[in-house]
């Protein structure tokens, strides 16, 4: 799937393939490795940040400056964590297939679940079902968009105008880091307070 996603993002295929072989060991040199770091963002946001780094006394304080500097926390491993759930999300063109003729398709590929989200349906299944269900969808020409395994938040943090800005400011400096490939969050932000600080 992470090929795939680097595919669709139009990566060259000579960096996918050195990509795979770091990851592997197979090219000399760094060694990545992949880290979750927890905390919390203003309004007792719960966040996980998910890396991959060949350097972790470089990336560990990266995280914390950057949490601190938004007015956030960084936690303990484990801190955060069990309030996400990891799921697999598909996403399918709703402009191109009718909504029961998707859910009778995706329910007998092993779908947990389906919704409409602003121009994509999103399916839901298990993290060890995602390929499968996908590669029945592709075969019954379905046109799935995305494909990835995610972590949803179990719950949300309703946050209001005065916390808003920081939680969002934290997001982005997090998601602007080399290092940082996700950024996972439960905050429940108003639409309108979302658009005044895309605004500001």
């Amino acid at each position: 799937a992470a090929i795939e996603s680097a595919k669709e993002a139009n990566m060259p295929q000579d960096n996918i393939k050195r990509a795979v072989q770091k990851g592997t060991g197979e090219l000399p040199g760094e060694a990545y490795e992949e880290i979750t770091y927890e905390g919390y963002a203003p309004g007792g946001v719960a966040v996980l940040v998910q890396v991959v780094t060949d350097n972790r006394n470089r990336t560990g304080p990266e995280i914390r400056h950057t949490f601190e500097k938004q007015g956030g926390n960084m936690g303990s491993a484990g801190s955060v964590a069990w309030m996400f759930e990891r799921t697999g999300i598909i996403q399918v063109d709703a402009e191109k297939i009718a909504e029961d003729d998707l859910m009778a398709k995706a329910l007998d590929a092993g779908a947990t679940d389906m919704r409409r989200a602003e121009k994509a349906f999103e399916i839901t299944t298990t993290p060890a079902e995602m390929d499968l269900v996908r590669e029945a969808l592709a075969k019954a020409g379905v046109p799935v968009l995305e494909a990835q395994v995610t972590r949803v938040p179990k719950s949300l943090v309703r946050v209001e105008s005065k916390d808003a800005a920081s939680v969002v400011r934290l997001i982005e400096a997090l998601e602007e880091l080399d290092d940082v490939q996700s950024v996972y969050a439960n905050y429940d932000i108003p639409d309108e307070i979302l658009e005044a600080i895309a605004a500001a």
